[in-house]
C-alpha cells in the first residue's frame, strides 16, 4: 500500500487518523501500533511476523543489554540476528547465484518474497541497540513505544532511518513534543502534499520514459535515447525517493512525530563527497555514525581512510539491492571520494562554481546508468553506446519514447530539483517554513492536490480496467 495509493490516501490515513484522535491520549501510542502492524500486514502476514519478532528480540535485547557489564558478545548477537535475517530475505539468493556461477549447481537458490521496509527497520534496530550498549541512550521501558519508534507506518517502509534518541521526546502521547498544532498539522499537509506532487506528477511519469528504454536491448538503441532515459532515471529516482520522504514528514506531522529531514537538494552539489551529505541523509549518516567512524574514519592514515570509504560505499550500494550493479555503484563511489581525498578535492576547488557542478552531475549520471540499468551488462552497454555515441537500430524515433508532455515534464524536472529553487531562495524559504501557509499557498497546494489525485485515481482505473479485462 503506497503512500500514493486510493487506499492510502482514502481509506487507510483517514481512518488512522480518525481513530488516533478519537480515543484517550494514553491509547495513542496502542493506535499507532495497531495501524502500522496492519499496514505492513497489508503486503504480507509473514512480513508482518518477521517485524514483530524483530521489534520483540530488539526491545528485550537491549533491556538486557542495559543491565549486563559486558555488553560486546550480546551486541554482537543482536545485530548479527538482525543481518542474518536481512541476509537471508534479501542476499541469500543474490549470494547462491554468484556462487554458482563458478561451481555450478553447489547451492540451492533461495528466493524468499523481501518484508517490506526490511532494509530500514533492520538499520534502525541495529542503530538502537548500539546505542544502548555505548550509553548514549537508555532503552525503552514500554514495547509499545519502541514499535512505534522502529515501525511507525509512516517511515517504516520507505525511510527516513530514524534514531532513538531524537524520537525519545516524542514517544509520550501525554507529552507536550508529541502535542500536535493547527500549524504544525497545516504544515504536514503541505510537506504530504508537495511529496505526493513529486511523486505523482513528476517521478511517475519519468518512469514511463525510462522504462520504455530499459525495456529494448542497449546496443540498439541510439545514443541520444540513452542520454534521454537515463537522465529520466536520474530525475526520476529523485522526485521519487524525496518525494516519499517528505511524505513521511507530513504524515509524522498528523501525530505529533517530527522525522528527519532526508535530501537537501543533492543534484545541486559540487563534489561526490558533497552529494552524499545531501542525498539519503539518514542512511548516510547511519553508515557514518555505526561503520565509517569505527573502522577508524579519517582518523587514521589516508590509506586507511580511503579503505574505510570503499568498505563503507561497497556496503552501501549492497544495502540497496543484492546485485552485482549495485556493489559495482558503491565501489565506484568509494573510489571516487578516495579520488577526491587524494587531490581531486583540491583540484576542484581551484575551478569554478559550475564546472565543480558539471563534474558532479557528471560522475553520478554515469554511475547511476549502472545502478538504474536492468543489470550490470545492460549498464554497462548503455555507457558504451553513450560514449561511442552509437547509432542504433533503425526505426527508434524519440516519438516512440516520450511524447511533448513527457519532454516538457523532464525539463520541468530539471529546473525543479534544485536550480529554481537555489535562483529563487525565498520560494525554498516558503517550501518548508512552519509557519501557516498563506492564501497564495494554500491556492496552490489546492491546485496540486487536485491535479494529484486526478493522477492517482486515474492510474487505480486503469488498472482496474486491465485486471477486468
Amino acid at each position: 500500500m503506497a503512500f500514493s495509493s486510493v487506499q492510502f490516501i482514502f481509506v487507510f490515513l483517514p481512518l488512522a487518523l480518525a481513530v488516533y484522535y478519537i480515543l484517550p491520549k494514553q491509547l495513542r501510542n496502542a493506535v499507532l501500533c495497531a495501524f502500522s502492524l496492519l499496514f505492513f500486514a497489508w503486503a504480507g502476514l509473514r512480513g508482518a511476523a518477521i517485524l514483530v519478532g524483530l521489534a520483540a528480540l530488539n526491545w528485550a535485547g537491549a533491556l538486557v543489554l542495559e543491565r549486563i557489564p559486558r555488553k560486546k558478545p550480546l551486541l554482537a548477537l543482536l545485530v548479527l540476528a538482525d543481518l542474518g535475517v536481512l541476509g537471508l530475505f534479501k542476499y541469500a539468493g543474490f549470494v547462491a547465484q554468484s556462487v554458482d556461477a563458478l561451481f555450478p549447481g553447489l547451492l540451492p537458490i533461495l528466493s524468499p518474497a523481501l518484508p517490506l521496509g526490511i532494509s530500514f527497520y533492520v538499520f534502525t534496530a541495529i542503530g538502537y541497540c548500539v546505542d544502548v550498549a555505548a550509553g548514549r541512550v537508555v532503552p525503552a521501558r514500554s514495547p509499545l513505544r519502541f514499535f512505534v519508534f522502529l515501525a511507525f507506518f509512516g517511515h517504516g517502509p520507505s525511510g527516513p532511518i530514524v534514531r532513538y534518541g531524537q524520537q525519545l521526546p516524542q514517544l509520550d502521547p501525554r507529552g507536550e513534543a508529541r502535542r500536535v498544532t493547527a500549524e504544525r498539522f497545516c504544515y504536514g499537509i503541505k510537506r504530504f502534499i508537495f511529496g505526493l506532487s513529486k511523486k505523482a506528477l513528476i517521478a511517475d511519469q519519468l518512469a514511463l520514459i525510462y522504462q520504455r528504454v530499459v525495456s529494448v536491448p542497449a546496443e540498439t538503441l541510439p545514443a541520444p535515447i540513452l542520454v534521454l532515459g537515463y537522465v529520466a532515471y536520474m530525475l526520476q529516482l529523485y522526485f521519487d525517493f524525496s518525494g516519499y520522504s517528505d511524505m513521511a514528514i507530513g504524515i509524522g506531522c498528523f501525530f505529533g512525530l517530527e522525522l528527519p529531514e532526508n535530501f537537501n537538494y543533492p543534484y545541486l552539489s559540487q563534489s561526490v563527497g558533497e552529494y552524499w551529505r545531501r542525498w539519503h541523509i539518514s542512511l548516510s549518516s547511519w553508515f557514518r555514525d555505526y561503520l565509517y567512524i569505527p573502522l577508524g574514519g579519517s582518523r587514521c592514515s589516508l590509506a586507511r581512510t580511503c579503505r574505510n570509504l570503499v568498505i563503507v560505499f561497497v556496503l552501501t550500494g549492497l544495502w540497496h539491492g543484492a546485485a552485482w550493479q549495485y556493489v559495482v555503484f558503491g565501489l565506484l563511489h568509494g573510489l571516487l571520494l578516495c579520488l577526491e581525498r587524494l587531490g581531486l578535492r583540491s583540484l576542484l576547488e581551484k575551478l569554478p562554481a559550475l564546472l565543480r557542478h558539471l563534474y558532479t552531475v557528471a560522475v553520478l549520471w554515469l554511475t547511476l546508468i549502472i545502478f538504474g540499468a536492468p543489470g550490470l551488462q545492460q549498464g554497462l552497454a548503455a555507457i558504451g553506446g553513450i560514449f561511442h555515441w552509437q547509432s542504433g537500430e533503425p526505426g527508434y524515433t524519440l516519438a516512440a519514447f516520450a511524447d511533448l508532455k513527457l519532454l516538457l515534464i523532464l525539463l520541468g524536472a530539471v529546473l525543479l530539483c534544485g536550480p529554481v529553487q537555489a535562483l529563487f531562495p525565498r520560494l525554498k524559504e516558503a517550501l518548508y517554513t512552519k509557519k501557516s501557509p498563506g492564501l497564495v499557498m494554500m491556492a496552490g497546494l489546492m491546485v496540486l492536490l487536485f491535479l494529484d489525485l486526478m493522477r492517482v485515481t486515474a492510474g487505480t482505473y486503469s488498472a482496474f480496467i486491465y485486471f477486468q479485462f
